[in-house]
């Protein structure tokens, strides 16, 4: 009779052990699914707060490798310091959100983030995922021998958990493949972004920049199940071939131009008229790729900072000479990038 009774009341903790896990689960998937939050570095806020945005930029990045690189490389204070005057000039001009794609193992520090968040008041988005272009040089060890739904586990927990012990959550997942055919490793890096993704609702921003490339990605994930839609394709102003831009829209997928600086203005002006005038402008996102305070280079690059201004000083007024509308630029600046960083489960 008492091992009878042990018994039932072992089961009932049992029971409320997997019930309490099952309803955190749920209380993340309705936040990701249901409340339609974006993520930022010091937390969920509602998308119509994300403001004007620019989609793909750069704090610090370090290119040593995966098997070197850590905070032993730089000085945090020096990084926010050389860094904070060029992200004041982009609040200054009007900005309030800014999305930084460095990927982990490849100089991310969301400490950094936060406090150039905190100290500028922009919307600042981190990521997870792993980046797998350049031959590999970013991955560490383990992505080569785990599974895509170990490494969608990991990338996972730092959605419910937070990022290097912090409380600071991914706001979207970034990877990046070579070009060409996709390889067996950078497969199962798009694999299991997918896999993240039905599990979090965090959008997949892929480096790609030429067409295979980004066809493959597409046809990957959604042979995962995944949406289109939940796919930024990263450097498609790279992809030469505009049909392939147009193919990419069509499915539902963004199509990112973030190579934007002082000397390509006039061709980036043409790309985003043809993407307008093809009817595909609710697909398009626009940024620079810029930045970079260079862990490791002498004064840390610092000359080589490029700064984030190219698109309001001059790319924003050669749209307007070319005929787009306030509401226009409405819709590339704060609608679409609200819209494609928004949290949510995008099956197909």
């Amino acid at each position: 009779m008492k091992k009878l009774i042990f018994i039932s009341i072992w089961l009932l903790l049992v029971t409320a052990c997997i019930a309490e896990e099952a309803a955190k689960d749920k209380t993340v998937m309705k936040e990701t699914s249901e409340t339609g939050i974006i993520m930022t570095v010091r937390g969920a806020i509602e998308p119509a707060e994300f403001g004007k945005v620019l989609a793909h930029e750069h704090v610090m990045c370090d290119f040593i490798g995966a098997a070197k690189t850590g905070r032993h490389r730089y000085e945090v204070d020096d990084v926010v310091k050389t860094t904070l005057p060029f992200l004041q000039e982009v609040k200054q001009r009007g900005f309030r959100g800014f999305v930084d794609c460095t990927p982990a193992w490849l100089g991310r520090d969301v400490e950094v983030l936060r406090q150039l968040s905190e100290s500028t008041d922009l919307h600042i988005l981190t990521n997870t995922g792993y980046y797998g272009a350049s031959n590999n040089k970013y991955l560490p060890s383990h992505a080569l021998k785990e599974t895509s739904e170990q490494l969608a586990s990991r990338w996972i927990r730092e959605w419910k958990e937070g990022i290097d012990g912090t409380e600071i959550r991914p706001g979207f997942i970034k990877i990046s493949v070579d070009k060409g055919p996709l390889s067996e490793i950078h497969q199962k890096l798009v694999r299991a972004a997918a896999k993240a993704h039905l599990q979090t609702g965090l959008t997949v921003a892929c480096h790609t920049g030429e067409a295979r490339a980004a066809l493959g990605v597409l046809e990957t994930v959604q042979g995962e199940g995944v949406k289109p839609s939940a796919m930024i394709i990263v450097h498609s102003d790279g992809i030469l071939d505009m049909k392939v831009h147009f193919k990419l829209a069509e499915a539902g997928a963004w199509v990112e131009y973030d190579g934007v600086s002082d000397k390509p203005i006039k061709r980036h002006a043409g790309l985003i008229k043809k993407m307008l005038k093809a009817g595909y402008g609710d697909r398009l996102l626009i940024s620079h790729d810029a930045g970079w305070y260079r862990v490791g280079e002498g004064k840390s690059g610092k000359e080589k900072i490029r700064p984030y201004t190219a698109i309001s000083d001059k790319l924003i007024p050669a749209l307007k000479t070319a005929g787009l509308t306030d509401n226009d630029l409405q819709k590339l600046f704060v609608d679409n990038p609200a819209k494609a960083f928004t949290v949510g489960v995008r099956r197909k």
